[in-house]
């Protein structure tokens, strides 16, 4: 069972960066995938980027050359570093963790998820 904690949501102003963090814990196997996905008032959770076992990424194109997933193996932690913010990225952004090799990014690929962290670019 993966235990998944978000930090680092904020209030931005357009332009802006911000770094999102998901703590893991629990898993003891060797292939994760993790990602992060976010949800804005009304619409459905949609994938953002997510990041294989062996570092292999892949991004929503909403995102691609403003977002980097990224993740620290030795304090089992991912990133989001999110720069550019636009006030349409305005979202509760959630960590999603699933075991398996392969990238996966659809909501549905993923067993466990974090609370949320509420991003507002205003």
């Amino acid at each position: 069972h993966v235990q998944l904690v978000e930090s680092g949501g904020d209030l931005v102003q357009p332009g802006g960066s911000l770094r999102l963090s998901c703590e893991a814990s629990g898993y003891t196997g060797s292939s994760l995938c993790m990602g992060w996905f976010r949800q804005a008032p009304g619409k459905e959770r949609e994938g953002v980027a997510s990041i294989a076992y062996d570092g292999k990424t892949t991004y929503a194109d909403s995102v691609k050359g403003r977002f980097t997933i990224s993740k620290d193996n030795a304090k089992n932690t991912l990133y989001l570093q999110m720069n550019s913010l636009k006030p349409e990225d305005t979202a509760m952004y959630y960590c999603a963790a699933r075991p398996g090799r392969r990238l996966y990014l659809r909501t549905t690929d993923f067993g466990y998820w974090g609370q949320g962290t509420q991003v507002t670019v205003s």
